[in-house]
């Protein structure tokens, strides 16, 4: 299917099924939100790299008006819905002052496997807990997908968009337990320093057995 859809451009990789708070303060963009809550249409977030916006972005539904300010600002509630990938960029829409895109929707295939999600779980977990950070999951393992778990696995903004245009369930998690199996290494090599360079010039207690 193809379609016009407003745009948001942002800084940022949003994943369907995401949960995004975002503050309008914008002119065009609380112009965007606001007919988008009147007519209860989706807008469309695409990514700005190096201040390119790419070509794939999510499509976002509005969930809820958390704050509505006197002078027309926005805090809403969105979520993810699905990837799009723009064909063409409509920077001028006539009586808007926001920009839109043509876009299609690739198919997303969501077959994954249990011994490869519990891996990457895993190494999420152990790359938290040498971060020493808590970090917790919106529903149970066995109901998570990649796109649940790429924000708390240490991805670039790029590394983060790249997961965003993998169709594939199965490659998503092996893009992310590629890049967990070569982060870990590092940080653990990193923590070792950090201890040995905390003993510099210390009094330390050492002994060698048999001598």
């Amino acid at each position: 299917m193809t379609n016009f859809i407003p745009i948001f451009p942002l800084g940022i990789v949003v994943y369907p099924g995401e949960q995004l708070n975002l503050h309008i303060f914008e002119q065009r963009y609380k112009q965007l939100v606001t007919e988008c809550i009147r007519d209860h249409k989706p807008f469309g977030i695409p990514a700005v790299i190096n201040k390119k916006v790419n070509e794939f972005g999510t499509l976002v539904e509005i969930e809820s008006v958390e704050k509505q300010y006197d002078n027309g600002e926005l805090d809403i509630r969105t979520r993810g819905v699905k990837v799009f990938r723009i064909l063409e960029i409509i920077r001028e829409v006539p009586d808007k002052l926001y920009a839109g895109a043509i876009v299609n929707y690739p198919e997303n295939h969501l077959r994954s496997s249990h011994n490869l999600r519990k891996q990457v779980l895993a190494a999420v977990r152990e790359l938290h807990h040498i971060l020493q950070v808590s970090k917790s999951f919106p529903r149970a393992d066995e109901q998570l997908h990649a796109y649940d778990i790429a924000h708390h696995a240490g991805l670039s903004l790029e590394e983060e968009y790249e997961l965003l245009h993998l169709f594939q369930e199965l490659q998503r998690l092996e893009y992310l337990k590629r890049h967990l199996n070569k982060v870990i290494p590092m940080m653990t090599e990193m923590e070792r320093l950090k201890d040995r360079v905390k003993l510099n010039g210390h009094f330390r207690n050492l002994s060698v057995d048999n001598f």
